[in-house]
């Protein structure tokens, strides 16, 4: 039985690799930013790693290009850049759909699921899902994540609710147990459980309502995160998701509770763009530092966005840490150093002190730019990609409010109202000597922004044709001053 699981599962890879040939070519696939070759896909699960791979497994419909049947797809990469796509990890199965959850490397077998001495199973923790019931699950796999089989004595918590979901489970070393912080989504709670063999579970504590409150909250994920430029310290770093946008929280867990330092009315946001949802991190990397991925899609227009034959994308990883500002704690992310490889020969534009508009001497759909704009009193200027016969996508920095914001209305925007009316977002940045710095991904449909050390992300999707590549440097009339551009043209991970 195994022996023929096995060649199923390689049978399924070989035509996995085979659709790569003739996929990857479409109007807006992202080169450089993970898709699945086919099918919809949404929430990242289970990002662990052994054995010198990253397993992402993911929210997945066989069957189809929106929502349904969900099941873990599954993929692994050596540097979280390129990635090999797998058959389902863990499908639907007796009418229970497999939402989300976590996965993690049982070291010391407490599970009892290792097939063999001194072997250290995979197992994934997830919500089982039917419309009237949500459970926390099990299912282990003793080869590498090849292949999953399903706890028999599933479920193993039960609060016989509608909506509880979405378990993050991580080793906590000072107890030698597994803590589970999981979602009561209406509740606007995220409880905290403990256990010992990850069968049984007892309650700990629950945390919120807090924040943002204004949608259910899901996918949790609580971790320890380095304090910038203080080795060795760290934070408790806790993320939850709310319909359409995502908040964090930074505290202290002490393995009953979480404690946020210096609650407040404000709302910590990772991603002040329109598509960022659901992140979650690895844990367990070699060095500790916890790298995260999040979807990069709207649930106001998911299921809408035209692409075809696969529907959604990864974000870039990013690499995590805190630091203090103006006495708050702000999450710093900043793509991992991995990117760099995929850099073409490294391009420049002359600096530029421009009161109106310039289009720039490079373009492209898939590439890194980075530059410096001296802010100006009252002044609006940025930059605009993804330009061309229909339109552009605008990066701007209003310097009258301190606002940074990203602006698609000049994008094609018809095949969907509710992706047309979200289509300005932003957040108050202030420059640092005068100064506003961006880094900028774009890939084909996806625009990822980086400013302020990384303390301010932006992410969105933008639908532009292949020839709507071009790059502008724009101004009010207001003498703006742009430095340091460059550019490098992006290689594709396919």
């Amino acid at each position: 039985m195994r022996t023929s699981i096995l060649i199923v599962s390689l049978f399924l890879f070989g035509t996995i690799a085979a659709q790569k040939q003739t996929l990857f070519h479409e109007t807006y696939r992202p080169q450089f930013h993970f898709t699945p070759s086919k099918n919809w896909m949404n929430d990242p699960n289970g990002l662990v790693y052994k054995n010198g791979l990253y397993h992402l497994f993911f929210q997945h419909n066989p069957f189809g290009n929106v929502w349904g049947h969900m099941s873990w797809g599954h993929a692994t990469s050596k540097d979280l850049i390129h990635w090999d796509e797998l058959p389902v990890a863990i499908a639907e199965e007796n009418g229970i759909m497999i939402f989300s959850g976590s996965a993690v490397l049982d070291k010391n077998n407490t599970s009892g699921f290792a097939n063999a001495k001194n072997s250290q199973p995979l197992v994934a923790i997830y919500t089982g899902h039917t419309d009237t019931l949500q459970t926390q699950n099990l299912a282990f796999s003793n080869d590498e994540g090849l292949t999953w089989k399903k706890y028999a004595g599933n479920p193993v918590l039960n609060l016989h609710k509608k909506d509880f979901r979405d378990p993050n489970v991580f080793w906590y070393e000072p107890k030698q147990e597994w803590i589970m912080a999981v979602s009561q989504p209406n509740e606007h709670q995220i409880s905290f459980y403990a256990s010992g063999n990850l069968m049984q579970w007892k309650k700990l504590s629950d945390f919120g309502p807090r924040g943002d409150t204004s949608g259910v909250w899901e996918c949790p994920d609580l971790m320890q995160v380095p304090i910038e430029g203080e080795a060795g310290k760290t934070k408790w770093v806790l993320f939850t998701s709310q319909n359409s946008t995502m908040q964090y929280f930074v505290g202290e867990f002490d393995g009953i509770q979480f404690l946020e330092d210096h609650p407040s009315t404000t709302i910590h946001k990772q991603d002040h763009g329109t598509d960022y949802y659901a992140a979650v991190a690895y844990h367990n990397t070699i060095d500790k530092q916890p790298i995260s991925i999040g979807w990069v899609n709207n649930w106001e227009y998911a299921n809408a966005i035209p692409t075809k034959p696969w529907k959604s994308a990864m974000s870039l990883p990013r690499k995590l840490s805190v630091k203090k500002q103006e006495g708050d704690w702000v999450l710093v992310q900043q793509p991992i150093g991995a990117l760099t490889s995929l850099r073409g020969p490294e391009q420049h534009a002359a600096d530029k002190n421009l009161k109106q508009n310039l289009l720039l001497p490079f373009s492209g759909s898939s590439y890194e730019l980075s530059l410096q704009m001296q802010s100006q009193p009252n002044a609006v200027a940025g930059i605009r990609v993804a330009m061309g016969a229909y339109g552009y996508f605008e990066i701007g920095y209003d310097s009258k409010t301190e606002q940074i914001y990203i602006d698609r209305s000049h994008t094609v925007n018809d095949f969907n109202k509710k992706y047309a009316a979200i289509a300005k977002s932003g957040t108050i940045l202030k420059p640092e000597n005068g100064k506003i710095t961006l880094r900028i991904f774009v890939d084909a449909s996806i625009v990822e922004v980086y400013s302020a050390d990384g303390t301010v992300v932006l992410t969105a999707q933008v639908f532009s044709e292949k020839t709507e590549k071009y790059i502008q440097l724009f101004s009010d009339g207001a003498a703006t001053q742009f430095k340091n551009i460059r550019f490098w043209q992006m290689k594709s991970i396919r």
